[in-house]
């Protein structure tokens, strides 16, 4: 899977998700810091890219409709320090092979959809 993690995110979650065979961008390696969330998403979706991030702004989907971008990962987390947010997206780049309610399993758009404690996601993935 190929995803882009925003600037609000720990570099160690991109390390993460390489480890795992994902295909990773980071907005901060991009020239994004500080962009409006909407060039995010434009840079994100240019690139086919699944977009993660901490800002629950993201998951608007009146801004951000689903089919208008490649993905939105919302990590909705109370503790948002940098401990805190690699989990979930350690849990995002490993299968879950006994997971049964995870459609598509080993798919990590999949398990973020039916894990909405730890991410919900703006758009069909």
């Amino acid at each position: 899977m190929k995803f882009k993690l925003d600037e609000n995110l720990p570099v160690s979650s991109a390390a993460i998700l390489t480890s795992a065979d994902q295909n990773v961008d980071i907005v901060t390696d991009e020239g994004l810091t500080g962009a409006p969330d909407h060039d995010v998403v434009a840079a994100a979706t240019a690139a086919g890219r699944i977009l993660i991030s901490l800002d629950r702004g993201l998951g608007d989907i009146r801004a951000y409709p689903p089919g208008s971008h490649a993905g939105i990962v919302v990590l909705r987390l109370t503790d948002q320090s940098a401990t805190a947010a690699t989990k979930p997206v350690s849990e995002l780049a490993t299968p879950h092979e006994s997971s049964q309610h995870c459609r598509g399993r080993g798919d990590p758009a999949a398990r973020a959809a039916a894990h909405p404690q730890s991410a919900s996601t703006a758009a069909t993935l």
